[in-house]
């Protein structure tokens, strides 16, 4: 099996496949119109339900939730696929972990019947941890394994997994109360797709082939909020909600 080029992984002044950078800010993008969107709703300027309920916003929110986390499944194959790393995967284990943590305090002060106990952080955190495990896995069982995850919960739902400690799974029969929600079952399936297909791509030398040494300056800026995606993440909410509260003062 061909692995990723050691040089392109392990060396900082390597080719950077700029390609997968402007896959993360189309979804940085995605993420923040749908926050938007959320937070339009938040204060009354749209009907209730427009962001949650079956619809386009709604499908646009699974779309880039998946986003993400298949783009996580590509980045561990990329980061370790020539052999793992410990030191630089437990330092960006960290670095997730802990954003997480922040959006879990964060949204129970905002929202107390509904915060983020196990949203997309946390989702890419453990994923990542599992990751490890399939990570010498031939790819199309890897693939199986994806469609598993996927139905999972048309299947394996119980009683037993109702109680709190559990809801990480998504195997609870109960509903959940919170604004964002990506247990393992079914989320995980995107990262193990990401994961897969990274593995193949590698086989067929697609990055090598992608990698851009000396990109453009509009490659550079189509990529730059991908580069910074986790800062952008923690802080377009509060930006978000700012002005349009500020936005909401004005105009009354």
């Amino acid at each position: 099996m061909v692995t990723a080029d050691p040089r392109h992984i392990t060396t900082p002044s390597a080719p950077r496949v700029v390609a997968l950078d402007i896959a993360r800010s189309a979804a940085i993008v995605a993420m923040i119109v749908y926050h938007f969107t959320f937070d339009l709703e938040l204060f009354g300027y749209l009907a209730p339900g427009t962001t949650t309920l079956p619809g386009p916003w709604r499908t646009l929110a699974i779309v880039t939730a998946g986003s993400f986390l298949f783009l996580a499944g590509v980045s561990l194959w990329m980061a370790h696929g020539a052999g793992l790393r410990w030191g630089a995967f437990w330092a960006r284990f960290a670095k997730v972990a802990g954003a997480a943590a922040l959006v879990t305090l964060a949204t129970y002060f905002a929202f107390p019947d509904a915060f983020v106990f196990f949203g997309i952080l946390h989702s890419i955190a453990l994923c990542s941890l599992l990751g490890l495990a399939v990570l010498r896995v031939p790819w199309p069982l890897i693939l199986v394994l994806a469609a598993l995850v996927f139905f999972a919960p048309d299947f394996a739902k119980s009683n037993a997994f109702n109680a709190p400690y559990f809801w990480w799974t998504g195997l609870q029969t109960i509903s959940l109360r919170t604004v964002d929600y990506e247990p393992i079952f079914p989320w995980f399936a995107p990262f193990l797709v990401g994961l897969a297909l990274a593995k193949l791509a590698d086989r067929a030398g697609l990055w090598t082939r992608l990698a851009t040494p000396d990109p453009s300056r509009s490659l550079r800026l189509l990529s730059l909020p991908g580069r910074y995606s986790l800062i952008l993440y923690l802080i377009h909410q509060p930006i978000l909600i700012g002005l349009i509260w500020v936005a909401t003062q004005l105009i009354r």
